[in-house]
């Protein structure tokens, strides 16, 4: 199953890279996350702001994102994630990655994501190459 957890990139910079998701009712992961109760699981939370540091290594070209011909990206490492706010279908969740160190086969960001001014997930995570 692909699915993508950026909807649209806002704005890319040297160092950042902003984008939002907009959850909808229709999310099927949302039937069983929480049945009476829908909100963005923590873990896609923390995914969609990975998928926005991939962007940005892309240079925020979904297409060369997603390119199979590309080395793909993979987490090596996730630290310091916290969460607040949850976010309900109906909210927009938006993403901002800041690159903080990079060498030639990884990238560390510090990302953040907010619903409405207040912080849905923050942390910090590291995105490596995938050598076979």
């Amino acid at each position: 199953m692909r699915f993508s957890l950026v909807d649209r990139v806002l704005e890319r910079s040297e160092q950042k890279l902003t984008a939002i998701k907009a959850v909808t009712a229709a999310e099927e992961y949302l039937g069983d996350h929480f049945p009476s109760f829908p909100v963005l699981p923590g873990v896609l939370m923390l995914e969609a702001m990975v998928q926005a540091g991939r962007l940005f290594v892309s240079g925020g070209d979904p297409q060369i994102a997603d390119d199979p011909r590309k080395i793909p990206l993979v987490i090596k490492e996730v630290r310091n994630v916290r969460y607040g706010n949850m976010v309900r279908p109906g909210q927009t969740l938006t993403v901002e990655v800041t690159l903080r160190q990079q060498d030639e086969t990884s990238w560390q960001f510090e990302g953040k994501g907010t619903v409405e001014g207040q912080i849905a997930v923050q942390g910090r995570f590291t995105l490596a190459a995938l050598e076979n």
